[in-house]
């Protein structure tokens, strides 16, 4: 579906028992000052209201249920499903602001070489609003390697062209988390993401059912920064990098289980990774 200078976007909302703040997330999007989307809201096998909240928004939305299998699983059937240029996704506990398909839209008609952007947001925690960290700062341009410390990419800031997942490929789901940073690291590995420095989101967080709370979630990076070095893609100064810290992440991984009494899968985490980060340092070497 084209419009000239006004593509046609598709939203993807992916949720689970979000029953209690869902409504604002779905609002946000219907109350856009670009009217030309599409809004799709998978819902992952919930067990709350949130069947009888999607009921009350008639035709205005599409509505796609599964069985509980993920975020990942969840957005991937969105993206399937959707119809637009271009692609947009939503966390059901985030918001936007009125403008943020408008000004995203408005950066692809200014870009037509650009493949993915975002847009700056402002945080909210526990009904509060607080200030991101500095090495949290969201960065333009290749951000590859600044990315592998940690997420610099939010979901729900994100507008990508459609042909984007044919070229990077769709959400790992074998991930329960961390998965965002995966298709990131994939992403940045090869292509600039561009940022609308201008806030255009509400990122709220510190609920109990947050998916990025927890102690545990480095080694889920580990394996996206396995599958990285693995993959191909990266010139030699990326796989060097991302080796570096690999095995940082590691370390800090392996402490955290040591200090949980997890004394072997701290040992057998270990080994399992130094192997893969020596093997690859080893062939880098080689190739050198």
């Amino acid at each position: 579906m084209r419009h000239e200078n006004n593509p046609f976007v598709s939203v993807i909302i992916p949720t689970y028992n979000r029953g209690w703040i869902l409504k604002d997330a779905v609002d946000s999007v219907l109350s856009q000052d670009y009217p030309h989307f599409e809004l799709i809201v998978v819902d992952d096998g919930s067990t709350d209201d949130t069947k009888d909240i999607l009921n009350t928004y008639g035709a205005d939305i599409q509505v796609l249920r599964q069985s509980n299998t993920g975020v990942s699983a969840a957005r991937n059937r969105g993206i399937r499903h959707a119809s637009g240029e271009l692609v947009a996704f939503l966390d059901s506990d985030d918001s936007w602001f009125k403008r943020k398909l408008s000004d995203q839209v408005s950066f692809f008609n200014q870009n037509p070489e650009a493949l993915i952007c975002q847009t700056e947001e402002i945080w909210i925690r526990n009904g509060k609003r607080v200030n991101p960290r500095k090495i949290h700062k969201k960065l333009s341009g290749i951000i590859f390697e600044p990315s592998l410390h940690l997420c610099l990419v939010s979901p729900s800031a994100v507008m990508m062209r459609r042909e984007f997942f044919d070229r990077i490929g769709y959400f790992d789901e074998t991930l329960p988390a961390c998965e965002d940073y995966d298709l990131w690291l994939r992403a940045s590995a090869s292509y600039p993401v561009y940022l609308i420095d201008e806030p255009l989101i509400s990122k709220r967080g510190g609920h109990p059912d947050q998916l990025s709370k927890g102690w545990g979630l480095d080694k889920y990076r580990i394996l996206s920064l396995k599958k990285i070095i693995e993959s191909g893609l990266l010139s030699d100064d990326q796989k060097k990098a991302a080796l570096r810290v690999m095995k940082e992440k590691i370390t800090i991984y392996a402490q955290g289980c040591l200090k949980r009494g997890k004394a072997e899968e701290a040992s057998e985490y270990m080994k399992l990774y130094s192997d893969k980060i020596e093997t690859c340092i080893i062939a880098y070497r080689e190739v050198t």
